[in-house]
């Protein structure tokens, strides 16, 4: 197998070859057809995240064919299209585990951070954490449901039913989630860096009713607003969006420092939350409603050997939509 490898942060990553691996009890072997390209993976190769492996194969947005079954899997077989996500084992005894909030499980595993992900051609995954795509007919289309739509997913079930939603930074995760929103018969008004035409474009294009610079006030104040980008000073940005009793969604696992802002600004019971990975039980929900709702992801690709220049194409803001490797 072939996988493009990080063994070192803040270091490009390297193409090398490895045997293929065996799937051990509980696990399944997967043959990659295509892995979306995720911010978090620049959190990962940047060090901005604790306690990860290294080195590591990076990726935590898969889809692909099962090709071996260890011994103890049921409910897959040999041949089927499967999703694996960024959570990828739970120790199912912690008192997170036992009261069914698995996300913030205490001794977790993660895609593409300890344990090797989807930037290779092929991924050895529990099979407890592999998502059926029955129906999923596009592997690349799919690929950035994974996380960008799933973690769209969770945060805004934390925004709750409000019908105006503020989205802040408006890239995989936006664009996903702004079209279930619009199905939903919600109003979505999109915030970008001051400038990004083409992102507002993007944003309108979608359904977007409004779209402009994060620190523009929307023409009306937001019930929720939800943080994409991991960038603090758009909390207190946000809060300023919401009205009274509004909630602000951080849905980013890396967030860089929250200025100081005063406390005016969140009085009146506005509220800050942030989100922290997912559930098994969101995956199920999100990959039930997405083809409901007819969403589909904005691609561009890139053979997997090139996965530093997607990785650099990511962090500079060069495309719209995901970024999707193909093996």
């Amino acid at each position: 197998m072939v996988a493009m490898v990080l063994h070192r942060i803040h270091t490009p990553l390297v193409q090398e070859e490895r045997p293929l691996p065996t799937p051990g009890p509980g696990e399944i072997r997967v043959r990659v057809e295509a892995c979306a390209v995720c911010r978090t993976d620049l959190h990962v190769v940047d060090g901005e995240l604790p306690d990860g492996t290294y080195p590591i194969v990076p990726g935590h947005e898969i889809v692909g064919r099962i090709e071996a079954i260890g011994p103890g899997v049921t409910g897959h077989t040999i041949g089927a299209r499967v999703g694996i996500p960024w959570l990828g084992h739970t120790c199912g005894h912690c008192p997170y585990c036992e009261a069914g909030h698995e996300n913030l499980c205490d001794h977790p595993e993660f895609t593409g951070f300890t344990r090797d992900g989807g930037f290779a051609t092929h991924v050895v995954a529990d099979a407890s954490y592999a998502f059926p795509l029955d129906g999923f007919d596009d592997p690349i289309e799919a690929a950035p449901l994974m996380c960008a739509g799933l973690i769209g997913w969770r945060s805004l079930k934390m925004a709750g039913d409000g019908k105006r939603i503020g989205l802040y930074g408006f890239g995989a995760a936006a664009h996903l989630l702004a079209q279930l929103l619009r199905w939903q018969g919600r109003e979505v008004y999109a915030f970008t860096r001051a400038g990004d035409t083409a992102a507002q474009d993007h944003a309108r294009h979608l359904g977007a009713v409004w779209a402009g610079a994060s620190e523009d006030a929307p023409p009306e104040l937001l019930d929720a607003a939800i943080i994409f980008a991991p960038v603090g000073p758009l909390v207190p940005l946000a809060l300023k969006a919401v009205h009274k009793g509004g909630r602000v969604v951080c849905g980013g696992i890396h967030m860089s420092d929250i200025p100081a802002f005063p406390y005016s600004i969140l009085w009146e019971e506005r509220q800050i939350v942030s989100v922290a990975n997912l559930t098994r039980a969101d995956a199920v929900e999100f990959l039930t409603l997405a083809p409901k709702a007819g969403i589909r992801a904005d691609t561009i690709t890139y053979p997997l050997a090139r996965a530093n220049e997607a990785l650099d194409d990511l962090r500079h803001g060069r495309f719209q939509g995901a970024a999707v490797l193909i093996p």
